[in-house]
């Protein structure tokens, strides 16, 4: 039987579906392992890990370009994109009641944009 069809709506099922959301977990998951890996770094060979340290790090530029920032706000951006998709397959996953899973994914992007946007006011009025 071929797929069914409805207008502009398609029957969403097959090898395929979340497949998007497994190559999103992975390449986040890559992005956070990297700069993670370049904190421990840095915390290693910095001799005294101070603000005006740290403030240095992330206030890094090549040029008149602010790296430090724009790295720091991938990652973070990263994290929260990895965290939305794992909160919500897990409330796909475990919140049977429509309700419920509703309400529950409204309070996860409530806290993540409200982390996001109090992550990008401290990170950029440095």
């Amino acid at each position: 039987m071929a797929e069914a069809r409805i207008g502009r709506r398609r029957l969403v099922v097959g090898a395929h579906y979340g497949t998007r959301d497994f190559i999103v977990q992975r390449m986040t998951a890559v992005i956070m392992a990297v700069y993670t890996l370049v904190l421990v770094i840095y915390a290693v060979f910095v001799p005294s890990l101070d603000f005006e340290s740290w403030r240095a790090f992330f206030m890094f530029k090549v040029g008149t370009v602010p790296l430090g920032q724009m790295l720091g706000s991938l990652a973070f951006l990263s994290l929260a994109w990895h965290a939305w998709v794992g909160a919500r397959d897990i409330f796909m996953d475990y919140a049977h009641a429509a309700g419920l899973r509703l309400f529950l994914e409204v309070v996860a992007v409530l806290w993540i944009v409200a982390s996001v946007v109090f992550f990008g006011q401290i990170l950029w009025s440095l």
